[in-house]
């Protein structure tokens, strides 16, 4: 099976020799981690299985978030802890998408653009939230960057999922959205793009952006998603995942690269070729800016909002879980064969990953820190 650490060994140094002084910090990082993810440079454990009476060894993974081997069981455990706070009420998935003309600033300055993306997003829900005719109150929402296509453009966007459920100042009163309706998209709309607009103006790069851009209607969609879990479960995969999986990655031949994609119409997948450094470009144009929170919760979602999240599920009766019990198991290894839990016997710690170079089938002179 073709990986794309294949792909990153086969085609990265001519990438870097072309494009090294384009790219972030971030996106070579992301490289140098790929290679080097679940290998002998980033150390391991030593594993004993008494009933096979074999050794095995269990390389470290990298835990970059772009990494494709490092993220299913971070997506499992968030999709458990959301499904836990559901509330009993009708919940909403509203989208805001940035308009082409954009795109190509947000590529320029993404760290800036996708904060006041998010930002101007929430601040127009809550706004309009408010408003007796809608929700009447503040409201809680989840919220999550997603930037690609199924055909790894880029394509920035955030998906956000809302319980239609009001809760009042004085934390006493709780109000529910109407069956079927939240809040109107057209008045939403309006107000997303004056607010991104006055915050790019505060930033100073509102004269960067194309004029025609403030000349168009802006695309924000809400729609009714029954009790959240099939939200949450159709988010969970982009809290975590990157652009593409290795799994999709079905050749890198004679300079081009063959993965699979999913039709968003038909439903049904369909392949597509490109050359590989096109590929590349495509993908890391996904990997966001160091530090970057992904994943925002708004309003009494909020972590520092506990309080009046707790006082919301008294009211509505709801059995307030807590799944942390202070007790932590350690990791066993199962054996590969025949499945029985096996012992440790040596650990070897993770090491100073080598130069990026040294990592690509031959040597051209890059620094990670560039």
């Amino acid at each position: 099976m073709t990986t794309l650490a294949d792909i990153f060994q086969q085609h990265g140094a001519e990438y870097l020799s072309k494009y090294c002084d384009k790219m972030l910090p971030g996106q070579k990082k992301a490289i140098q981690d790929i290679l080097t993810c679940r290998t002998e440079h980033l150390g391991g454990h030593t594993w004993f299985c008494e009933n096979c009476n074999e050794y095995h060894y269990s390389y470290h993974s990298c835990k970059n978030r772009a990494c494709p081997k490092c993220q299913h069981e971070q997506a499992e455990s968030w999709l458990n802890q959301q499904s836990n706070k559901l509330l009993p009420a009708e919940y909403f998935l509203a989208t805001f998408t940035v308009p082409e003309h954009l795109k190509t600033f947000f590529r320029q300055h993404p760290k800036i653009c996708y904060h006041i993306l998010f930002q101007s997003s929430a601040d127009s829900l809550k706004k309009l939230a408010l408003d007796k005719r809608f929700c009447g109150g503040s409201i809680g929402m989840t919220g999550v960057l997603h930037t690609w296509s199924r055909q790894l453009t880029f394509h920035p966007h955030i998906h956000f999922i809302i319980p239609g459920i009001a809760i009042s100042d004085n934390d006493e009163k709780i109000t529910f959205s109407k069956d079927g309706f939240l809040i109107r998209v057209e008045p939403l709309s309006i107000i997303f793009k004056g607010k991104f607009r006055d915050a790019l103006n505060k930033a100073g790069l509102l004269d960067n952006v194309p004029p025609e851009t403030w000349q168009q209607d802006w695309v924000v969609h809400i729609k009714s998603v029954s009790n959240g879990q099939a939200a949450l479960k159709y988010l969970a995969p982009y809290v975590y995942r990157i652009a593409i999986s290795n799994s999709n990655i079905l050749a890198c031949n004679n300079g081009r690269v063959t993965f699979r994609y999913k039709d968003s119409n038909s439903g049904r997948f369909k392949t597509m070729t490109l050359p590989a450094l096109e590929f590349i470009r495509r993908f890391l144009q996904h990997v966001l800016p160091k530090g970057f929170q992904k994943v925002r919760y708004f309003g009494f979602l909020h972590p520092k909002n506990k309080v009046q999240f707790n006082i919301l599920r008294l009211l509505l009766y709801c059995k307030i879980q807590n799944n942390e019990s202070g007790i932590s198991h350690p990791f066993v290894f199962k054996c590969p064969t025949c499945g029985r839990d096996m012992i440790l016997i040596d650990k070897t710690t993770r090491q100073r990953a080598p130069p990026l170079a040294l990592l690509l089938p031959y040597y051209i002179k890059v620094s990670i820190e560039s």
